[in-house]
Formats: C-alpha cells, structure tokens, sequence
C-alpha cells in the first residue's frame, strides 16, 4: 500500500533515474501484500518485520537500492552484490534493466518476507 509520505517524497524528487525509482517502487509494493513503506533516513524505505531497504536517492547513473540486512538474504540473486557484513546493494541502471531485474528483485522481497515469517 503506498504511503502519502513517500509520494510527496516522489513528487519532489528531482533526479534522472525518478523514473526507474519510481518503477522499482511500484514493483516493490506489488511484489508482496506484506511490505509497507515509509520516509527513514530521508529517502523511501520498505518495511516488513523490519526495514528491508532503503533508496540511495543521490545517485544519478542508476537507481540504488540498500538492503539493511542483504547478508541474511540466502539465494542466488546475482544483482544482490556487496561483501560487508550486513547490508548488500541492487543497482538498476534503466526502465529496460529493471525489466530484466524484475524478476530477481520480486523474488528477494518475497524471500525476505517468508524469513521473517519463519518459513
């Protein structure tokens, strides 16, 4: 379900890749009935059972998004990079790559909610 607070975020988002984040929100809230969201760190952020992820609104060249605790995300999700002890990174350079993503970005959405749902 979308939140007021995040489309007046949306609305005063000025940068390139808007749409792509705009996009990736969409598919995001889509992906599972489970996940809310909400304005932390000033920047749009998902939420189930804990905060799954956060946008890196600063970024120009591609839409970023941060998982808080992408180490504990087990699966093969190749676009889920990064090698710190907690958070990874899925990077989106375009409309058309998160249409080759897409897939792969619902799926650790879902996997993140199944985990914390134990199952």
């Amino acid at each position: 379900m979308k939140n007021p607070d995040v489309d007046a975020w949306m609305d005063a988002y000025d940068n390139p890749m808007k749409p792509v984040v705009a996009a990736m929100r969409a598919l995001i809230l889509k992906a599972d009935p489970r996940v809310t969201e909400a304005i932390k760190w000033q920047s749009p952020t998902f939420i189930y059972k804990g905060n799954i992820a956060s946008f890196f609104p600063k970024a120009k060249q591609h839409a970023s998004l941060m998982f808080h605790k992408g180490a504990e995300i087990r699966g093969d999700f190749p676009n889920l990079s990064g090698d710190g002890k907690e958070a990874r990174s899925f990077k989106v350079m375009s409309l058309d790559d998160l249409e080759d993503k897409a897939d792969e970005l619902t799926k650790i959405i879902v996997f993140w909610c199944d985990q914390q749902d134990g199952a």
